[in-house]
């Protein structure tokens, strides 16, 4: 089953972007794959020309054999934009195989552990009544957990200044009082999105009362492991870390160091399929759970179930079209067959292959605008995360 071609379709869903690849092959069996490197997908474009010159001919069967060539047939290995490229070809493999054999991906995995996978809603908010009003609509809909993703200098007259420390006085007082409102039984995390220091971070959760939140997500950027390190020792909130992890081995000190309590993998960064499942069993061998990034689009949902199906170590998958907002990554227009939500999680399906399909006539008439990401800064001028 010789490869044919390969190609690139980067898109505008929603507010955001996307690329989608397709792997066609001889037998007109094709597979779908999704990069996740947001805001860079020309970049990754590519690197999937680059690829092309080689994959060609090649049997896409043998995925981890092509994994290999792809990850290590450069000098310079590695990389978020390498391995964004060789997690779409990758997961578009797994595609291919499962359609022509007739089974779902998870079966090309051990097969399926559970009959459903569990999500969380991405809160997304700017004000403590859309918070309030927001996170009571998801809860009220069933969602039993719940990840903050703060945007609270969105709602001040100068959109792009963050203060942290204004910020850690104004959120540790409106989940404060969330908690007080959703009860104890249901799971908050709050996803800081690295803009915040250690010692911020420390004042942050020292600013509410034990077993106000049950995890926190990335407050510091990830690049020093001892960070962490020095972190987890003066806190004792779980971690969720790893989003932007793009191998194995990245993600190896935080797990053999137990500096994350839950690994936050993208299958669509990390290097697809064959390398999710890889830190899962790193994961798992440290009892540290899965809690899957997913802001992307369908293919990435879809590829996540299937891993998430496959392993005994899984928390729950982000979600972020929810019950009260929808941030329209998952278009119908562009994915006329995909996973389907139902109340707070996805059935799994016995569909051949990932289970998803994009309507590449759709796309080809779409004009694509690079997006990029906003961009905050200090109120004296320096440049913070976004």
């Amino acid at each position: 089953m010789k490869i044919t071609d390969i190609k690139t379709y980067p898109i505008n869903v929603g507010s955001g972007s996307q690329l989608v690849v397709k792997v066609e092959t001889e037998s007109g069996i094709y597979g779908w794959g999704a990069s996740g490197l947001s805001g860079r997908e020309l970049a990754v474009v590519g690197v999937i020309e680059h690829f092309k010159g080689f994959l060609i001919g090649k049997d896409a069967r043998q995925i981890g054999a092509i994994w290999q060539e792809l990850y290590r047939g450069q000098y310079f290995e590695g990389g978020r934009v390498l391995t964004a490229a060789i997690s779409a070809i990758d997961i578009a493999l797994y595609d291919i195989k499962g359609k022509a054999l007739g089974i779902p991906v998870y079966e090309l995995l051990g097969g399926k552990q559970r009959d459903y996978v569990e999500c969380f809603a991405s809160v997304r908010f700017a004000t403590k009544k859309e918070l309030l009003d927001y996170s009571k609509i998801c809860v009220a809909k069933g969602w039993k957990a719940l990840r903050l993703a703060p945007a609270e200098f969105e709602a001040q007259e100068i959109k792009n200044h963050f203060e942290p420390r204004k910020s850690i006085t104004l959120l540790a007082a409106w989940v404060t009082e969330l908690r007080k409102e959703v009860g104890p039984s249901i799971v908050i995390g709050v996803d800081y999105h690295t803009r915040l220091t250690a010692p911020e971070t420390y004042a942050f959760i020292k600013q509410m009362p034990q077993g106000t939140i049950d995890f926190i997500e990335e407050p510091i950027r990830d690049e020093n492991p001892e960070a962490y390190e020095s972190l987890r020792k003066i806190i004792d909130i779980p971690f969720a870390i790893g989003e932007e992890f793009s191998s194995k081995w990245q993600f190896l000190p935080f797990l053999e160091r137990n500096l994350t309590q839950y690994a936050r993998i993208d299958i669509c960064n990390v290097g697809g399929i064959t390398e999710a499942m890889k830190v899962a069993s790193l994961a798992e061998s440290h009892y540290i759970d899965l809690m899957p990034h997913n802001p992307l689009g369908p293919i990435c949902t879809a590829a996540t179930l299937h891993l998430a199906a496959a392993c005994p170590n899984f928390s729950w998958l982000e979600e972020v079209n929810t019950p009260a907002q929808k941030m329209g990554t998952n278009d119908s227009k562009f994915y006329p067959v995909q996973p389907i939500l139902d109340g707070p999680r996805y059935a799994v399906l016995n569909t051949p292959g990932l289970g998803v399909e994009f309507d590449e006539e759709y796309a080809s008439k779409q004009n694509f605008v690079p997006v990029e990401i906003p961009r905050l800064w200090r109120k004296d001028g320096s440049f913070t995360n976004w």
